[in-house]
């Protein structure tokens, strides 16, 4: 009996022995296979903080010309036309010509009856006082008329001009020759050139406006009076100014910054001087010079002495990636001394 207990107490220890050598052969495997404790990171990307590496893109700081412009709206009309007006009141019996009609100084474009109930009077034609097309027909066929009634009117509208209007606060930059891009709806993407050649010497009290004409440049067959035209005024040319886009300002405490780069590795933030604002980019009046790379992209993580990657493509220069309001104005366009501009929103 005694030797039974033995042989069940070894074995049982037994057991137990061989369960802890293989709980720490795994244990041991196990180690094995995750290695030591590493050592820190080296330098580089992925390296401390630090060292990091950002990738942005750049731009050469160059000096461009500025096209500062005023977008506004206007309508195509004749230079010339004429309202036509019976010379005695009726009715309209009968009418000769209609919308687009082609007419010569002289032509019976309608006749007037005069007669009351109870008498009778000849029928009094309505001429053409001038040569030209009908543009207007506010009066049919029996309709009554009196002497200041329009019947008709008539235009050239082989010279064709556009009525626009400017607010208020840009009429200082208003003045004659100045030079416009034309476009509309119905030739998308073609450019029309005109000239501002009058200018109203008043302000219309209702709208806070002036209103200006500007003729074509060329005539265009494609042209109508009556479209409705979308006008780019141009008004000063700020010339030999360095540009740089609105994005690329970082702004701390109301002061304006951009991250340069000297040698292609690091960037400084500088604080700099900001002039004229046209549509998306800023006349930098001091801070950045000429020739001198400019973050354009990825500058929301840079820190003053940071390490970058340049990855620029394409464009690396202000003037290779100059926008819309940096092309260049139709031809004769006005010049101007810069005037300081307003601050980024």
């Amino acid at each position: 009996m005694a030797d039974k207990k033995g042989k069940t107490i070894i074995i049982v220890a037994a057991v137990i022995l061989a369960t802890i050598l293989a709980i720490f052969l795994i244990n041991a495997t196990n180690k094995a296979k995750k290695g030591g404790r590493g050592g820190k990171p080296g330098k580089g990307m992925w390296g401390g903080a630090g060292d990091t590496v950002t990738s942005v893109k750049t731009v050469v700081a160059e000096k461009t010309t500025l096209h500062d412009y005023i977008l506004t709206n206007g309508d195509v009309e004749t230079q010339s036309s004429i309202e036509v007006f019976p010379s005695i009141g009726g009715k309209v019996v009968q009418t000769l010509v209609s919308l687009g009609s082609q007419v010569k100084a002289g032509d019976v474009i309608a006749y007037v009856d005069p007669s009351e109930p109870g008498s009778y009077y000849a029928k009094s034609p309505v001429t053409a006082p001038i040569s030209g097309s009908i543009i207007s027909t506010p009066m049919k066929s029996g309709q009554t008329v009196s002497t200041s009634s329009v019947i008709t009117k008539i235009g050239d509208i082989a010279n064709l001009q556009i009525t626009a209007y400017v607010p208020e606060r840009y009429i200082g930059d208003i003045r004659l020759g100045l030079k416009a891009e034309v476009t509309f709806e119905a030739y998308a993407g073609v450019l029309f050139t005109a000239t501002v050649v009058r200018i109203s010497p008043v302000v219309d009290a209702a709208t806070r406006t002036k209103e200006i004409v500007l003729h074509f440049d060329q005539k265009d067959d494609r042209l109508n009076a009556g479209m409705f035209a979308k006008v780019k005024l141009y008004t000063v040319d700020y010339e030999g100014q360095i540009a740089i886009q609105q994005d690329a300002l970082v702004n701390s405490n109301d002061k304006y910054y951009l991250y340069v780069t000297t040698d292609g590795e690091t960037v400084q933030k500088r604080e700099v001087s900001l002039g004229k604002n046209v549509a998306s980019y800023y006349q930098i009046l001091s801070g950045v010079n000429e020739g001198e790379k400019v973050v354009v992209e990825g500058m929301l993580t840079l820190a003053d002495g940071g390490k970058i990657k340049d990855i620029t493509n394409g464009a690396t220069s202000v003037l290779e990636s100059k926008p819309e309001n940096m092309e260049n104005p139709p031809e004769g366009a006005p010049k101007d001394a810069p005037k300081k501009g307003g601050k980024p929103q």
